[in-house]
């Protein structure tokens, strides 16, 4: 019996509406191999608390491009907590000031990826840290 493939939720919460890079991404874990889930624009903070539980994902990709990342994120790992799913990896990618980084790692993110990271590097962070959790 195989191992169980790795499960992802790719997700952007708010009003923003730029889906390219999240769907790329998302293209590129599915192509490595991983399950993927894209819930698609403008979902709000309950409804990806809610498709990660209902999804039982390991990872959840967040994308933010519109500067509301150190509103939404904490509601969503706040969620997330309260959903019992602290365990699960999240990554943070998209437009965000590198001075928030350390902020957002501190509010629970594992790891935030900018403009300009190579796709192999999300893929390669995934599997060599996903048993870290």
């Amino acid at each position: 019996m195989g191992q169980r493939r790795i499960r992802v939720l790719i997700a952007k919460v708010g009003l923003d509406g730029h889906e390219r890079g999240a769907k790329l991404v998302a293209r590129t874990l599915r192509d490595s191999g991983m399950e993927v889930v894209y819930t698609g624009i403008r979902q709000s903070v309950e409804q990806v608390v809610n498709a990660v539980v209902q999804e039982d994902v390991d990872v959840l990709g967040l994308s933010f491009l519109a500067g509301d990342h150190m509103v939404l994120l904490p509601k969503v790992i706040k969620g997330l907590k309260e959903s019992g799913k602290e365990d699960i990896m999240v990554l943070v990618g998209g437009i965000l000031p590198k001075r928030d980084i350390e902020k957002l790692k501190r509010e629970g993110v594992d790891e935030v990826f900018l403009p300009g990271t190579r796709s192999k590097e999300i893929v390669a962070y995934i599997k060599n840290n996903i048993n870290k959790k």
